[in-house]
Parts: structure tokens; sequence; C-alpha cells
């Protein structure tokens, strides 16, 4: 099973969930009126912003891996769409505005203690503010793309950043 909470009970009825066959999948299902407890990974997403080859990492301030450097990123809320998320999420670590310029990529991310993630990072463009960590980052600072630090937090992060490397070396980025 992936990270995060387990249910005991159904979120209809109350009752017991026990754990069965579903599709080829383990699931937790109700064993009164049969709900189907489906583990989807959650909505994240976050902003690359590379400037001069350096790119913006966050040093993470809480727990799962406090301490430990990630691309700005977090949970999309229910009443925002993905790239608003980035947007806020950038504002929120950084102080810094920024424009999504385009979809970079999407990573499952199987790696957080919480729960299974669907990450989709965004392209961004600064457009104000002046950089200072906040929020939940202990810190925020640009990095050379070939002097990243060792200590990346998510498995995901760190595919990214290989990726990010590779765009910008070749002139995509």
């Amino acid at each position: 099973m992936t990270p995060g909470m387990v249910y005991r009970f159904c979120p209809l009825c109350g009752s017991a969930l026990v754990a069965r066959e579903v599709e080829n999948r383990r699931c937790m299902v109700c064993s009164s009126c049969e709900f189907v407890h489906y583990r989807n990974p959650v909505g994240a997403s976050g902003a690359i912003l590379v400037e001069n080859g350096r790119v913006l990492l966050v040093q993470r301030k809480f727990e799962p891996h406090v301490g430990m450097w990630t691309l700005p990123a977090g949970f999309v809320e229910a009443d925002e769409d993905a790239a608003g998320c980035a947007e806020r999420e950038m504002k929120e670590e950084t102080n810094l505005d920024i424009e999504i310029v385009r979809l970079f990529n999407v990573y499952s991310v199987f790696d957080d203690p919480r729960t299974a993630v669907l990450l989709v990072l965004y392209l961004g463009k600064r457009i104000g503010g002046e950089l200072r960590f906040g929020d939940d980052a202990s810190d925020a600072r640009f990095f050379d793309l070939n002097a990243l630090p060792a200590d990346i937090a998510f498995r995901a992060h760190r595919t990214a950043l290989s990726d990010i490397r590779k765009q910008y070396a070749v002139g995509l980025l």
C-alpha cells in the first residue's frame, strides 16, 4: 500500500472497512454498503524558476525531510487550479510573484510518507517581489544548476532537477 492514512471505517455509513481485491488491486471496502475506498494520489504543484543558470530552491522547515531542499511546491487546495497553486506556493515560500510560462512536466511521488502525490511542475517567470523565505521554508536561494545541494528531499524533485539541467544545457530553458 502507498503511504498515508489508512481508514478503518466507511465515510458513508460508519461500518468497518475490510481489505478486498477490487479490479486487481487491494482496496478497503465497506463491510455493509460496499463503498470502495480507492487510495488515489493527492494533487500538488510547484514552479521552477531558473535565472542565469541558477534554479530557485527552498529549504523545508517542517517534516517530512526538514532541512532538505525542494522546488517551491505544495498541495493544491480544493478551490484552486494547479497553476494557481504553483503561483501561490512560490509567493508563500519565497515572496516572489511569478507568471506561469508553461507546463514543465508531471511526476509521481511515492516517497512522501504522508501520501502518494501527483506533482505538476510549471516553468515560471519572475514578475515581482524580493526573495526572502517564508511560510514553511527556512531558507530560499538560487543554486547553480551544476552545483545543486546533495540533500534534495524527494526523488521526483531530484528527477525534475536533472530534467531541468538537461533542458537548460540544450537551450530549451
